[in-house]
């Protein structure tokens, strides 16, 4: 299964804002072009809410349906996939507070479920992955920096 890990910083927003915007979901379709759309139901009865997507990926679209759970104390969501493109695909965001606003952690495992192709493809997901949470980051928190770039310069 592959791993990706996407840390941002936010400049001038506070971890609890930052949380607040990632969680809402229904807004990323306005925000950024490659989520095409995002269906939102109601939550479930232990406070998980289950979410349809349809994103843009490469010369196509990629959909799914996740379970996500909030937990606001903690400031991160955990995510999976139900079903969908993916063989799988779970994960987590995370919010914390940093010296100029918030360090924002995506971190996500997938599985395309395609063995013979998984050389090929995996970089090319891996790599869309990480575009695409990039611009949604800039979508919903304006301007977002990797973390590393953003630590050096105030190290």
């Amino acid at each position: 299964m592959r791993q990706v890990t996407v840390r941002m910083t936010a400049q001038g927003i506070d971890p609890e804002s930052a949380y607040r915007r990632i969680s809402d979901f229904r807004r990323y379709p306005e925000l950024t072009r490659t989520v095409r759309e995002v269906t939102v139901h109601p939550p479930r009865p232990d406070g998980s809410v289950v979410s349809d997507w349809t994103v843009s990926f490469r010369n196509g679209l990629m959909c799914w349906t996740e379970r996500d759970a909030f937990s606001p104390p903690t400031l991160s969501i955990t995510f999976e996939q139900l079903s969908g493109d993916f063989e799988t695909f779970e994960g987590s965001w995370s919010c914390e507070a940093h010296q100029d606003g918030t360090a924002v952690t995506f971190r996500a495992s997938f599985d395309l479920g395609i063995p013979t192709l998984a050389e090929i493809l995996d970089p090319v997901a891996e790599s869309t992955l990480r575009t695409n949470i990039h611009q949604i980051l800039q979508g919903l928190l304006g301007t977002v920096a990797p973390a590393e770039a953003a630590d050096a310069a105030h190290g």
